[in-house]
């Protein structure tokens, strides 16, 4: 419906195509090989020969992301590509999905490999003739599998990286997010010794928590974005949850103490306070 079609009309040149389908057909293929050996009831061997492909969801999956952008791209520059696509999406056979719903359904699929050749591999017991090849195929599924979300979690960290550094400006938030992994943000507010709680955005990445103050709404150059103010490295932190244990509504405090200053966190919403002492011990322990 989209691939074949594609390259009988050229509306995509072949570098794009390549860059939005990646390995498609391939894995098309293989599972092509694999059905009639499932159809058939010859599990060990389809699903033997079906793990010769499986390099082919690792390479789909580091693709999912110039996937998606070459997709965006090409439907709003591309006005031939994008009638064609708006067309091929209201056919019924899918059910009100668009195709960037249905890019990500190779790798879909191979979870539900996963699950279908370890159950399988569960279930055979050592004197079958396909016990072997099961168990090696789910062996291998399985290291396929977790490669590939493996993939899936970089990117999306990479993603939520680009975000924050666009959101943080200043001479200390050059460079921020370089190499380190994104855990949570969010509103928090800071108690002082005296005086009123002031309200600070705060980025949590597994090794520093950054706080940040938000820029005027009239500033210039960097309205909608935030000064970064402080660093805190997280190897040095000590976490302690002063109240808000009970899980009522009415909030807590967090205290977190580092060699050169006591910071004492503030949030009116349990839920969000409670989000937080987890991402903040989930770092804490990661450093240790």
């Amino acid at each position: 419906y989209f691939l074949g079609i594609l390259k009988a009309k050229g509306s995509l040149r072949p570098a794009e195509r390549q860059s939005l389908f990646g390995c498609w057909e391939l894995i098309y293929g293989a599972s092509q090989e694999l059905l009639p050996c499932l159809e058939e009831g010859r599990w060990g061997q389809g699903l033997e020969g079906f793990c010769t492909h499986l390099e082919l969801y690792t390479q789909f999956a580091a693709n999912a992301e110039r996937s998606q952008a070459t997709l965006q791209e090409q439907l709003k520059k591309n006005k031939r590509f994008r009638r064609f696509v708006r067309l091929q999406e209201g056919r019924p056979q899918f059910g009100g999905l668009q195709l960037q719903d249905l890019l990500p359904l190779p790798l879909q699929r191979l979870q539900q490999y996963e699950n279908l050749v370890v159950a399988l591999a569960e279930n055979t017991g050592p004197n079958s003739p396909d016990h072997r090849q099961l168990t090696r195929a789910a062996r291998l599924i399985s290291e396929t599998a977790q490669r590939v979300h493996t993939i899936g979690e970089k990117q999306k960290n990479d993603q939520h990286l680009q975000r924050v550094q666009a959101l943080l400006s200043g001479r200390q938030a050059k460079g921020l997010t370089s190499g380190r992994w994104f855990l949570h943000q969010g509103w928090l507010l800071v108690v002082p010794p005296a005086g009123e709680p002031r309200p600070r955005m705060f980025f949590l990445f597994s090794d520093v928590l950054v706080m940040a103050k938000p820029r005027p709404p009239l500033h210039l150059l960097k309205s909608g974005t935030f000064a970064c103010r402080a660093l805190y490295p997280m190897a040095q932190c000590q976490l302690c949850r002063v109240f808000g244990h009970s899980g009522g509504p009415c909030g807590g405090l967090l205290s977190l103490s580092f060699p050169s200053e006591k910071l004492l966190l503030m949030s009116t919403d349990q839920e969000e306070l409670s989000h937080w002492y987890q991402s903040l011990t989930l770092a804490i322990s990661s450093q240790n």
